[in-house]
């Protein structure tokens, strides 16, 4: 399987598409000032404790206060509020822990005021990104991911992923953990780690640590609230996790995120610095590489599939309900049983995929067509649990009840991902009428004359609908309205097709490919 990476950098956020054999199947925004991540580590400052929800709300600066729950504080919890207060007052001197002495991990069943006190300040990590009304959820189980490990302070626990099946290399493993990690930090050796040189682990487990310097540095002169650890931006976070032989591309379409991620990519895998490409096409970069398309027909209330099945997705804030529909899609030498086991079968290949893609996180309820044989229902609950094996987010799948619904709960991290798919008629402005199609060229050509003639613009650009663009290029060269701008204007108009755009929207854009405002 083939895997690309494509970044469309904008003024305003980071787009990134990740493709498997040309398909979409993952789609991440991140806006240039979001804060707030998943993994970012702030000081924050107690200033609810609620015994009755045994919770503590955490001002960590964001418009509403994080939530703490008591099981989110971790075993740890006395100890890294102990290591916070006495960086703060100047009694820990050092970022390492060779000498710190580890309180008494926490009850399992205790409560959050024998913790936390009203007013405190305390070392958090977010668990959960705002969504909607709600703040972010934070824990005080700190861990720092790398590209082979997860260092988690004032602990001395080692384990190694469950993923990896070699006895011998596990061993391996944890042993060599056991000799070149620090005094009480524990390590996760990561998946991907199976088989990598003791020089490249420990090169990981280098920079987790200087990572861990810049949050005691951060800690020691800052005051709440204060972010003292970012999480790497979100690109480096799709690279950290995602980059093996599979992956065969990188496409960005900005120099600055270019040169950083290949300064990134030397420091993790310097074999596949070959595979990063700045984009300099004319096209934007996702109409070049056909991700818009796939965009606007993968978002929305409706999914069409190959057959003529189709899904409809309908989502409330905690619970997504996915309905199957056959549609046209009908085979008439098949029993009733064969076409919807086959519709079944395609529809839960896609609702894994948009699951990922969308990022769908809480309750999600499939209703499938219904299904009289056991076996079959059986061979599509295990097709579906097969599918969603790729998904990094922690879910569970229940077999399928007596009414033929597959329920579905997914970690729920970040807010979904959604892309409005329905456009506002650029022609109409959303009131249902038009101007006349005879004037539309009309209007393109009043304001071609005032760019030229008024701003004295000159390599101009027209981006179009298709249809409109092969309008004004018809006829023989020298009657069609391209030439007649150029014989008029003196210059060439270069005239650009749009498949993203509506079908009277039109931009001129400047030398620069700045649209020009009028």
């Amino acid at each position: 399987m083939n895997q690309e990476l494509i970044i469309n950098s904008t003024p305003n956020e980071v787009v990134i598409a990740l493709l498997n054999d040309k398909r979409l199947v993952e789609l991440h925004r991140e806006k240039n000032n979001s804060k707030f991540a998943v993994g970012d580590i702030y000081l924050g400052r107690a200033k609810k404790v609620m015994t009755g929800l045994n919770a503590a709300f955490i001002d960590v600066g964001y418009e509403k206060d994080a939530f703490l729950h008591y099981l989110d504080l971790g075993p740890q919890a006395n100890s890294l509020i102990k290591y916070a207060e006495q960086t703060q007052n100047g009694k820990q001197t050092v970022s390492n822990l060779m000498y710190f002495k580890n309180e008494h991990d926490i009850k399992k069943d205790g409560k959050i005021n024998e913790i936390i006190k009203s007013g405190s300040n305390i070392l958090v990590q977010v668990a959960k990104e705002p969504i909607s009304a709600k703040g972010p959820r934070v824990t005080t189980e700190i861990s720092l991911a790398g590209r082979y490990l997860v260092l988690i302070p004032f602990s001395d626990k080692i384990s190694v992923s469950s993923k990896i099946r070699n006895f011998d290399e596990k061993s391996r493993l944890k042993e060599l953990m056991q000799t070149i990690k620090p005094k009480n930090f524990g390590v996760i050796v990561r998946t991907v780690a199976e088989n990598m040189s003791v020089a490249e682990l420990e090169g990981d487990l280098n920079d987790l640590i200087k990572r861990w310097d810049e949050c005691y540095l951060a800690l020691k002169t800052g005051s709440p609230p204060l972010r003292v650890l970012g999480e790497v931006d979100r690109t480096s976070v799709i690279l950290r996790d995602f980059l093996n032989a599979s992956f065969n591309a990188i496409h960005v379409n900005e120099q600055g995120i270019y040169e950083d991620l290949k300064t990134y990519i030397k420091t993790i895998a310097p074999d596949k610095l070959d595979i990063l490409k700045l984009y300099s096409g004319k096209l934007p970069i996702f109409d070049s590489y056909g991700i818009e398309k796939q965009i606007k027909s993968l978002f929305g209330k409706t999914i069409h599939m190959k057959s003529g099945a189709y899904l409809v997705i309908e989502h409330t804030e905690a619970l997504h309900v996915v309905d199957v529909n056959s549609g046209n899609r009908a085979k008439s030498d098949h029993t009733q049983e064969q076409n919807a086991m086959e519709v079944n079968m395609e529809a839960a290949k896609e609702v894994a995929r948009q699951l990922k893609l969308r990022d769908m996180g809480g309750i999600i309820v499939i209703d499938f067509i219904d299904l009289n044989s056991a076996e079959n229902r059986k061979l599509l609950f295990d097709t579906l649990k097969n599918e969603m094996r790729s998904d990094r987010a922690k879910h569970n799948i229940l077999p399928p009840s007596k009414f033929g619904l597959i329920q579905i709960t997914r970690q729920r991290l970040r807010p979904e991902v959604n892309v409005e798919v329905l456009e506002s008629c650029p022609s109409c402005g959303g009131t249902g009428k038009v101007q006349p199609a005879i004037l539309f060229v009309d209007q393109i050509e009043n304001t071609l004359r005032f760019i030229i003639k008024e701003q004295n613009q000159k390599n101009i650009t027209l981006n179009i609908h298709p249809y409109i663009e092969a309008f004004i290029q018809k006829g023989k060269w020298f009657k069609s309205l391209q030439w007649k701008w150029y014989w008029e204007y003196k210059q060439w108009v270069k005239v650009q097709s749009m498949a993203s755009y509506g079908f009277m929207e039109f931009k001129f854009l400047n030398a620069a490919g700045d649209e020009i405002v009028v």
